[in-house]
């Protein structure tokens, strides 16, 4: 199985380094502002004609922004604009001009309804201080060591690892991958470099093949599983709370930039803007770390994982909660089982957004259309079940249900409005059920029931 992956090292660089890395950054982000102010220029110089009443045919010739036409313009016009240009790799142009020919795609498409999800603006001009310092290299000498604690990239030449590169450098002997692009880029104080590596993954089985897990992700516990375990939250941004405003208000004492006076940041300002940096991407690194053990572990050992299709985006708007939700990473963890899935051969069922998986009893089937935090147990059936643990032995159903019917992947019910009053659907009891004479659902053999909606139901 042929996948692309990535494979990202923080780096220790040298003074003279540091500063070649931010030179290639800098010219990037030249290219990026020189090429969108034409492109701007173009589009403002043509709206202001229409409102003259130019026709269509007289106004002034459009300028091409796919990468191929933005890079014969800098081409053509670097000596003028950049005479500094032989100094700095051809790859560091290239990325201002790819981002920008990205950037400009996205909107056209957003505008047209090409493109899913929230509308894209218009791009913007990138700061020099408050844009993300990145090049990225797709052609020249781009390799990793013999001692697999150095890269070589263009221009740079040697660049010292923080740690050993022992996994790439085995890919890259044994023939079984080749790396596309390698990306420099400082986050949180620090330097590192990411190859985008095309790799041929061997293909994998997973521990317990027939395995069928629901997760249900929330904020007092993580992960809840169908199988009862608990996977408690770490919190790791509530922890690190504390010493983060500290670092804060030290840093708002200080003097920092002026623009409006031209006043240049002190050494303090600088040393305590690095501190705060380094806060935020500890909490990061933290919870990237737990989050890819959990999901690495759930697809490693079982064959079939449900999860809920979430409006994390929508969820954020909750003031209360946005930050725990943001802390816990749901779309991260997400994100991470549709591909790691897929590497270790499983599968993946999403449940639908509307499905009432909180709702549903998994044992009678009865669904409420209403169902507040403090309620706990079954009005029809009398179950008294945890919400999450309920929840996720009702994801659990909807894969055992498919591969009982034979049908497939199921998502949900295919429901697009929220849960209506119902009563559960109308059939005879297995013996040994929990209340004789009540309606329910026939559990199958997992133990767990679900009641689907019928059209006439809803």
């Amino acid at each position: 199985m042929r996948v692309v992956q990535a494979y990202r090292y923080a780096l220790d660089l040298t003074p003279v380094q540091e500063r070649a890395v931010l030179a290639h950054a800098g010219a990037a982000r030249v290219a990026y502002n020189w090429a969108l102010a034409r492109v701007k220029a173009v589009m403002d110089q043509r709206s202001a004609e229409r409102t003259y009443g130019v026709p269509d045919e007289l106004l002034t010739p459009t300028v091409g922004w796919s990468l191929p036409a933005l890079r014969k313009a800098w081409n053509a016009a670097k000596r003028d604009v950049a005479p500094w240009w032989p100094q700095c790799s051809k790859e560091a142009f290239n990325t201002g001009l790819d981002a920008l020919a990205r950037g400009l795609k996205n909107w056209s498409d957003s505008r047209a309804g090409k493109r899913a999800g929230r509308r894209v603006g218009f791009p913007r001009f990138k700061s020099r201080r408050r844009s993300t310092p990145s090049v990225r290299f797709t052609t020249g000498a781009i390799r990793v060591g013999p001692d697999r604690k150095h890269v070589v990239l263009p221009r740079l030449g040697r660049l010292k690892l923080h740690e050993s590169a022992r996994k790439l450098a085995r890919r890259l002997e044994a023939g079984t991958a080749r790396i596309l692009s390698a990306t420099v880029r400082r986050d949180g104080g620090r330097w590192h470099v990411a190859f985008t590596v095309e790799v041929d993954r061997a293909e994998r089985t997973p521990m317990r093949p027939q395995a069928v897990v629901g997760v249900d992700v929330g904020i007092t516990h993580l992960a809840v599983l169908s199988t009862g375990k608990l996977v408690p939250n770490p919190r790791h941004l509530e922890d690190a709370a504390k010493r983060m405003c500290r670092l804060a208000r030290r840093l708002s004492r200080r003097v920092g930039p002026d623009r409006r006076a031209g006043q240049r940041p002190s050494k303090r300002w600088e040393r305590a803007r690095r501190q705060v940096a380094r806060a935020h991407a500890r909490v990061a690194n933290l919870r990237r770390d737990g989050l890819h053990k959990l999901t690495t572990r759930l697809a490693r050992e079982c064959g079939t994982i449900v999860v809920e299709d979430l409006n994390v985006a929508g969820m954020l708007r909750n003031k209360r909660l946005a930050r725990r939700i943001a802390d816990a990473g749901f779309g991260e963890i997400r994100r991470q089982m549709t591909y790691k899935t897929t590497w270790n051969g499983g599968r993946l069922i999403v449940a639908d957004r509307w499905y009432p998986s909180s709702k549903t009893c998994s044992a009678c089937g009865t669904v409420k259309a209403k169902l507040t935090l403090s309620e706990r147990t079954c009005t029809s059936c009398g179950l008294v079940l945890d919400r999450d643990l309920n929840a996720a032995r009702n994801l659990a159903a909807i894969a055992r249900a498919a591969t009982t019917a034979g049908s497939g992947p199921v998502a949900g019910r295919g429901a697009d409005h929220k849960t209506r009053p119902s009563g559960p659907v109308a059939v005879k009891r297995q013996p040994g059920a929990a209340q004789a004479g009540k309606t329910g659902t026939v559990p199958p053999q997992g133990g767990t029931a679900i009641h689907m909606l019928t059209r006439a139901e809803r």
